[in-house]
């Protein structure tokens, strides 16, 4: 079944099951453009590693499962009046607790590889969660490897579905957009095109530069997600009959509740 929204689903904003969208969006971008760049290129896929300590401000985003173990724990400890507090129980009872470690994150961007000299020609970014948390690892780490491909001679598109968090920062004043395309010439550099989307709209058809002459590549980001959007069978993983993570204002909120019940 087809997603009930017309442009990004924002159901599938939620923390919790970004990672598998996240990944779906890539598999199904990596195979449409390979399909059109061969036999001169390739698509293929890398990851950026980096550390989440406890300490790191995204790591909600990274492990929403934290949040239920908190609040499990926080019950336990303020027991409901009328109720036998633990501190006059003979025996202490354990508690359900989650150890923090270090974790090493991986997160994927696409690459499109020139068949003749195996150089990156263009990078494709579709931003995470951790990317937009401001002073998390993630975002460090993407802010890095953003700069780096910024000013080397590769093209760059960036991906943006995402409404809560931190967008990255430009020079001139962005018009009101709950989501956000950038793509980046190399030879165009500072300047590039952005695409703000607001959520009733249809994602864009977006140009995927190459190299030299070679024509740009156009990539129907809308076909893309509903294609992903039904190789997930995420109509059967989101509960459409509440309120989507993060929430939405009372204008969508009515427009979308009249979308859901057409479904």
């Amino acid at each position: 079944m087809s997603s009930p929204f017309p442009g990004m689903d924002p159901y599938l904003e939620e923390p919790g099951l970004w990672p598998d969208v996240h990944h779906a969006i890539i598999s199904e971008m990596q195979a449409v453009l390979n399909r059109a760049v061969r036999p001169a290129y390739h698509v293929r896929v890398e990851e950026r590693v980096y550390i989440s300590d406890e300490d790191d401000p995204g790591r909600e985003v990274i492990v929403p499962d934290l949040r239920v173990a908190e609040s499990d724990l926080r019950r336990h400890r303020n027991p409901v009046p009328g109720t036998i507090s633990t501190a006059t129980l003979d025996i202490s009872e354990p508690l359900v607790l989650t150890t923090l470690i270090d974790d090493e994150i991986h997160e994927a961007r696409l690459e499109v590889i020139d068949r003749t000299d195996r150089s990156v020609v263009t990078v494709i970014e579709v931003l995470s969660p951790a990317n937009k948390t401001p002073g998390s690892r993630g975002r460090a780490s993407y802010i890095e490897k953003r700069r780096e491909v910024m000013t080397s001679d590769s093209h760059f598109v960036e991906i943006d579905l995402l409404r809560a968090g931190t967008r990255m920062p430009t020079r001139e004043m962005l018009p009101p957009a709950d989501y956000l395309v950038h793509v980046s010439r190399n030879d165009l550099r500072p300047r590039g095109l952005i695409w703000p989307v607001m959520l009733a709209q249809r994602l864009p058809v977006i140009p995927i530069p190459l190299r030299g002459n070679d024509p740009e590549v156009p990539l129907d980001l809308q076909q893309t997600l509903n294609a992903a959007y039904e190789r997930g069978a995420y109509d059967l993983a989101v509960d459409y009959h509440r309120q989507p993570v993060p929430p939405l204002n009372d204008e969508q909120r009515q427009w979308a509740s009249e979308l859901v019940e057409a479904k």
